[in-house]
């Protein structure tokens, strides 16, 4: 066996061992007597009894030995700005944080509801209240009132930060109107609201329970808060799994495996050179930047938690991969700011690349990345063209990795850490992550199938630290929804078809739910989304399944070109169509051939970059489409339904 293999299996083996090991990556303020008690699984306890904080961890420990070196590296190319924080700066304004909610009556177990854009705040905030042992509830900026309002009355938030404003492409996005609105819709009303002014647009504020940021930390701005000792167990967030529908579904991180897991992830598949000991030569330190929002998961996990544990700087930015420092188009800013900041590795999702695909690609090779190691993708599935496009483009290692919101840290990667010559394999995320004992189950059966076939991806028990411990206030409800019985056993559905190939590679085909099924045969739209990607006029297609009288179901391709000027006459698109169908022919079969292939300007996504498939499969069916308020640009969805409906539109 190679050293991957030998570490992993000793990893699902002897979970104890390992973990215990593990946990040596974080200081602990009293040691743990137990590293697991599952003896209410699937409801785990990690290093029970120990005591630790997680904003120590990311920030206290390293003053020692790193307080001048940069912690925090903001960017904004919607407001111009840029600003670092070293590790010392960082500690004084999580302080200044922390006293604020103190003074404001946030005691540790209350909830502080985090509704802010991309700014340094946000990240003081969720360190600050790690710090005093509250637990923060990040909501994503611009979020719909009415989505807002549920997340409040779920989470019962004693407290809510917040700010006048974000911007998105040069358009403010007022906050404080929809935080109102929210407030005013919620059964639960919040002690407080502290309110953040950047200056971009008026608000109101309620007298007696609206506080000015400014204000408050110029109060605090010598105050020093200790740490508070939390138990490992004790939460250290919720967040709220995105497109939930009816009652949220809060996802509960603890405190002392989340650390450890992050920590892990870093030395085995983020920056195992970092976590071996070595520096960037020239900043004298290890870089990273995730480029997604603090509303999602990979931005708790890699944009804020896992690089300060880890002692490196972290890249917050504000903007698009598309829109220089000055507002002007600029294709080449994120790998402007690589060369700038020498960061050794980047985080996006898929889609941000593929938008990349349509512009000049000389902007890969302007500027210096010497010092980036790899580029890490996840979020959706990786298309084999797209990773070839970049990968041949930047000339770095492109390294996928596949988990959820739930598992809090990948599930899948190519794991550099365990063994340096583990490679990556286009189209595959890799292999399961230590600690991770994976399978693939017959939907019907739930008998695990071999190599090349089919099945559901499911997690057997025990799930590593770092993974949701349960749904907040509803532990019946975590066991109900995720958890199912296979040989007396429980295991964890990740609801994602998977295949594995010979040498232990896993391929994600799409979501159960996603599942296409044309007279009676069950289709993937992933696959019929990668072979209509490998039509050389495609930038970027989404395939959906709609409803259909004859069979079912039949599949719908939307497809956004290259270079639109090559097909601008109905002609042209016709011929298109038809190669695609033939394209899908031969690699799937006639079966899978979409019925119609729609060419459109861009595809609605969510501003972390995933696709909105469901909003496109209801207006194919002529149905509401639903909240359509963290879509990065609605117009896109309208454009198609008016392709598809004439008139009179149902999206708003």
């Amino acid at each position: 066996m190679d050293p991957y293999d030998i570490l992993h299996r000793q990893s699902v083996d002897d979970p104890e061992a390992f973990w215990g090991a593990e946990a040596a990556g974080i200081e602990w303020h009293r040691p743990f007597t137990r590293v697991l008690d599952d003896r209410r699984a699937p409801l785990l306890r990690w290093f029970v009894d120990g005591t630790t904080n997680v904003c120590h961890n990311a920030v206290d420990r390293h003053l020692a030995t790193r307080g001048d070196q940069a912690a925090l590296i903001h960017v904004s190319t919607e407001t111009g700005s840029e600003r670092v924080y070293t590790y010392r700066e960082l500690f004084d304004e999580v302080n200044r944080v922390a006293a604020m909610l103190i003074g404001e009556g946030v005691e540790r177990g209350d909830r502080v509801l985090i509704y802010l854009p991309m700014v340094p705040e946000a990240v003081f905030a969720m360190l600050a209240c790690t710090r005093i042992g509250a637990i923060h509830s990040v909501v994503f900026g611009g979020f719909a009132s009415t989505s807002l309002a549920s997340r409040i009355d779920d989470a019962r938030p004693k407290l809510v930060l917040s700010a006048d404003a974000g911007s998105r492409a040069g358009k403010t996005i007022a906050y404080k109107p929809l935080l109102d609105a929210a407030i005013d819709l919620a059964r639960h009303k919040p002690h407080r609201v502290v309110l953040l002014d950047r200056g971009l647009c008026p608000m109101t504020r309620v007298d007696g329970r609206d506080l000015d940021w400014a204000t408050l930390r110029a109060r605090h701005l010598d105050d020093r808060v200790d740490c508070a000792w939390l138990e490992s167990n004790e939460p250290c967030y919720i967040l709220y799994t995105s497109g939930t529908t009816g009652t949220p579904k809060g996802v509960v991180r603890d405190t002392g495996g989340h650390a450890v897991a992050l920590v892990a992830s870093i030395k085995y598949i983020f920056d195992p050179a970092g976590a071996a000991g070595a520096v960037d030569p020239v900043s004298g330190r290890r870089t990273f930047f995730a480029a997604s929002d603090i509303g999602w998961v990979v931005g708790h996990c890699y944009t804020v938690y896992a690089p300060l544990l880890a002692g490196m700087a972290t890249l917050l930015y504000e903007g698009l991969p598309t829109r220089g420092m000055d507002g002007e188009p600029d294709a080449g800013i994120w790998w402007r700011l690589v060369a700038r900041h020498r960061v050794n590795g980047m985080f996006t999702a898929p889609t941000a690349i593929r938008v990349l695909k349509k512009q000049d690609p000389s902007h890969l090779t302007a500027h210096d990345l010497s010092s980036l190691d790899a580029l890490f993708l996840a979020g959706e599935p990786l298309d084999e063209p797209t990773a070839r496009w970049i990968a041949d483009g930047i000339g770095k290692p492109i390294l996928d990795n596949y988990w959820q919101t739930e598992t809090g840290w990948p599930m899948l990667a190519v794991q550099r850490g365990a063994d340096a010559s583990m490679a990556p394999r286009f189209g595959s995320p890799g292999k399961p992550v230590l600690g991770y004992r994976l399978k693939l189950l017959d939907e019907s059966t739930m008998d695990e199938v071999g190599a090349d076939r089919k099945g559901v991806l499911v997690l057997e028990g025990p799930l590593p630290p770092g993974c949701m411990a349960t749904v907040w206030g509803d532990d019946a409800r975590f066991v109900d929804t995720y958890w199912s019985l296979r040989d007396d056993r429980s295991v964890y559905s990740t609801f994602d078809w998977g295949v594995r190939d010979a040498d232990g590679y896993y391929f994600i085909l799409g979501r159960t739910d996603d599942v296409i099924n044309v007279a009676g045969h069950r289709l993937g739209t992933r696959e019929i989304e990668e072979s209509i990607a490998a039509h050389a006029a495609i930038a970027e297609t989404a395939v959906v399944g709609v409803a259909d009288a004859l069979k079912g179901q039949v599949a719908i391709a939307f497809a956004v070109l290259r270079d639109p000027a090559s097909m601008a006459t109905p002609v042209d698109r016709l011929r298109l169509e038809g190669e695609v169908m033939a394209l899908v022919d031969r690699s799937l079969g006639a079966l899978a051939r979409p019925a119609r292939v729609h060419v459109v300007d861009a595809l609605p996504k969510t501003r972390s970059g995933k696709m909105l498939r469901r909003a496109l499969q209801a207006v194919c069916e002529g149905r509401d489409p639903g909240d359509l308020t963290t879509i990065e640009d609605p117009s896109t969805l309208r454009q198609i339904h008016d392709l598809l409906h004439p008139s009179p539109s149902i999206v708003a």
